[in-house]
C-alpha cells in the first residue's frame, strides 16, 4: 500500500495579520495597567513608611506620658528627654512628640533638616535611608527638609520618596509637597502625619 504524503501548509498572510491585530489589542489593553503599577507601588511604599512613622511617634509620646511628662529645662532651652529601647530622643516638652533623635536638645522649638533625619532614624527600626542633600537622591530612599505650618507657624518635617522627585531641577521646599512628588509631612507639635501623593 502506498501512503499519501500530505503537503505541509503554513499560516496564510490573513491569519498572521489577524493574530498580530489581536496581540496589538491585548497589548493596548494591558500597557496602561502596567504603567499604573509603578504609581501604585510608590503610593504603597509611602503609605507604609508613613504609617510606621505615625505609630512610632505615638509610641514615643506614650513613653513621654509614662515618664511623667518631663518638660525639659526652659532656662537652657533643652528639650525633654525620653529613652526608647535605650535610644535617647528629645521631645517637645509640651506635647511629648519627638523633635530630635541626635541628642540635640537645642532644637526643641526650631527644627533643622538634620533633626528630621535623626527623628526618622531613631524611631523606626530598620529605617529607610534619608538625606538632606538633594544631589544624593540616587543613594537614599527619602529626602527631607523643614517647612513651616502656615496656620500654626511651627516647624514641620517633609519626607519625600526620592524616586518621585529625582527628575526635578531643584530641591523642593516650602509647601511644594502639595504639588510635587510623593511625601508625608510630620508636625511635631501635634504628632500629625499627613500623606501627599501627586501621582498623575
Amino acid at each position: 500500500m502506498r501512503t499519501k504524503m500530505r503537503k505541509q501548509q503554513g499560516f496564510t498572510i490573513i491569519e498572521l495579520i489577524i493574530v498580530v491585530v489581536i496581540l496589538g489589542l491585548l497589548a493596548a489593553a494591558a500597557i496602561p495597567r502596567f504603567t499604573d503599577v509603578s504609581s501604585d507601588a510608590e503610593d504603597a511604599a509611602l503609605e507604609g513608611v508613613a504609617g510606621g512613622f505615625a505609630s512610632a511617634v505615638g509610641i514615643v509620646r506614650g513613653e513621654w506620658e509614662l515618664s511623667g511628662r518631663p518638660k525639659g529645662d526652659s532656662s537652657t532651652g533643652a528639650g525633654a528627654e525620653v529613652s526608647l529601647d535605650q535610644i535617647l530622643l528629645y521631645v517637645d516638652g509640651n506635647t511629648g512628640y519627638p523633635v530630635s533623635g541626635d541628642n540635640d536638645a537645642a532644637h526643641d522649638e526650631n527644627l533643622v533638616a538634620e533633626d528630621c533625619v535623626s527623628v526618622m532614624q531613631s524611631i523606626l527600626q530598620g529605617a529607610p535611608t534619608v538625606t538632606t542633600d538633594f544631589s544624593n537622591l540616587e543613594q537614599t530612599r527619602y529626602f527631607t527638609y523643614v517647612t513651616q505650618d502656615s496656620a500654626a507657624g511651627n516647624d514641620m518635617c517633609v519626607y519625600y520618596l526620592t524616586n518621585t522627585i529625582k527628575n526635578e531641577a531643584t530641591a523642593p521646599s516650602g509647601d511644594d509637597y502639595l504639588t510635587v512628588g510623593n511625601a508625608f509631612v510630620y508636625n511635631p507639635r501635634n504628632g500629625g502625619v499627613s500623606i501627599h501623593s501627586n501621582n498623575q
